[in-house]
């Protein structure tokens, strides 16, 4: 997420609210806390949507700058569903910016030597690859495929890209897509927001890098000695919907919160250091706010990685990207997202204002903004436009996604002032509860909030638009 100007006739409180993510602006571990984690989400969401209780494990080698990566990368996973699956889906997300790339360029991601499987042609701007499976997989039954995985970072300062001597490594492993009640989720890639939907599952992953980098990944990570004047650092990740990782020559410091949760901060010796004091000032804060809020932050670790230039900031489960100055970045929104789209899952392309206007939602809690007013100066452009939008609305209208950042978490201020700030707290906790990391809708948040009060919210969710 980044800064975004706010339009002529908005509200301070209004203002205040108006932080949208870098793509906007640039279109217009294994867990000790696992026994004290809620239940885990409906057994009926399981039966909806698969493959499901997916492990990878992956082993990757960089060249000198961390501007290559290589290696072999294996996913195993089961069929939930009542149907046999007869094949399943690689999203390769790194290579939506580029699409298929010209002629002479290799593509940002490529996979071959593919076992387990038969691979078809890329499709849907070749971020997803077709792989048919020996024989169809039976309800319960377990299968796995395994395949050779190359990565080149692109020249961009991006969250797959470069800032100088620092990588970025956002969506970039290849993982696989989901089958629901909708069928396949094949969506395009967007750069105005995210398109990304994907179950809970483990990661394994060994870095073998130049000592000289520092590597910050999702989940609990720990260095082993490689080959001369190498590394290797080592991630385990239980119950993340992604893997991200960066690589620098970064400063680093270790925080831990007086709720226990580690807290690495990696940043470029560029970044302002007044900037990098209060990241992690308010991020060790907010994971413990909002543990107590939503249920406490499962992962154990955190990372913020910060840069001086990196435009806005981006989230992935124990790992988020954030440009740095003086007056800090947008890291308590960046933390939220832990709860809001990493644990309590969504479909960040069909309903991107369950992660975005949540988060921006806890963001105005944190920091006590003064939300009375805001929701007086939403004007909606047209008929069309409304929260609940999917990206595809979106990024034919990216004029208007700043909505998600503003009158939605304007419209979630409002229900807390519509039902009682003490059933907006229940309704949130107990939200993630049966949600814990599941996936919701928008119907199941509505459900949730209905059933806390027993003031009709027809009419309210028809005056926000939350349809």
């Amino acid at each position: 997420m980044s800064s975004f100007r706010a339009p002529v006739g908005w509200s301070r409180a209004a203002r205040r609210l108006l932080v949208v993510p870098l793509s906007v602006l640039m279109a217009a571990g294994a867990t000790d806390a696992a026994a004290t984690a809620p239940a885990p989400a409906p057994a009926h969401e399981a039966e909806t949507a698969t493959p499901e209780g997916l492990r990878y494990d992956v082993s990757l080698r960089s060249d000198a700058d961390g501007s290559h990566w290589a290696g072999r990368q294996r996913v195993s996973f089961g069929n939930a569903s009542a149907r046999p699956l007869r094949e399943v889906y690689l999203r390769l997300w790194g290579n939506g910016e580029d699409k298929c790339g010209t002629a002479g360029t290799p593509r940002a991601v490529e996979v071959s030597r593919i076992d387990g499987g038969t691979a078809g042609r890329l499709t849907v701007d070749c971020t997803a690859l077709r792989i048919t499976l020996p024989k169809p997989l039976a309800h319960g039954e377990r299968t796995d495929l395994s395949f050779d995985v190359s990565i080149t970072v692109p020249q961009r300062n991006n969250r797959f890209g470069r800032e100088g001597a620092f990588r970025f490594l956002g969506n970039a492993l290849p993982v696989l897509a989901v089958h629901d009640a909708k069928g396949w989720h094949l969506d395009p890639y967007v750069s105005t927001g995210e398109s990304f939907y994907a179950l809970a599952s483990d990661f394994h992953v060994r870095i073998d890098h130049p000592s000289a980098l520092k590597v910050p990944a999702t989940g609990r990570t720990w260095t082993s000695p490689g080959e001369p004047g190498r590394t290797v650092t080592h991630s385990v990740a239980h119950r993340v919907r992604d893997f991200a990782w960066a690589a620098g020559p970064f400063r680093t410091a270790t925080d831990t919160s007086p709720g226990g949760v580690r807290v690495k901060s990696y940043w470029a010796p560029n970044t302002p250091a007044a900037g990098v004091r209060l990241n992690r000032k308010d991020g060790v804060a907010a994971v413990d706010r909002f543990g107590e809020e939503f249920g406490r932050y499962p992962y154990g670790e955190i990372d913020f990685v910060m840069t001086k230039d990196f435009g806005g900031g981006m989230e992935y489960p124990g790992l988020v990207m954030l440009g740095t100055t003086e007056e800090g970045s947008a890291v308590v929104h960046e933390v939220a997202h832990q709860w809001w789209y990493g644990i309590v899952g969504n479909d960040e392309y069909d309903a991107p204002w369950l992660d975005e206007s949540f988060a921006q939602y806890a963001n105005a809690r944190f920091y006590g903004w003064d939300t009375r007013d805001c929701w007086s100066d939403v004007d909606w452009p047209s008929e069309h436009a409304a929260i609940t939008n999917s990206m595809a609305y979106w990024s034919s209208h990216p004029g208007e996604y700043h909505l998600v950042y503003t009158a939605g978490p304007c419209a979630l201020a409002d229900l807390e002032r519509t039902i009682g700030a003490g059933a907006m707290a229940r309704l949130l906790k107990r939200y993630a509860h049966d949600h814990w990391y599941g996936v919701s809708t928008t119907a199941d948040f509505k459900k949730a909030a209905q059933s806390v009060t027993g003031t009709d919210l027809a009419s309210f969710w028809a005056k926000h638009r939350i349809r």
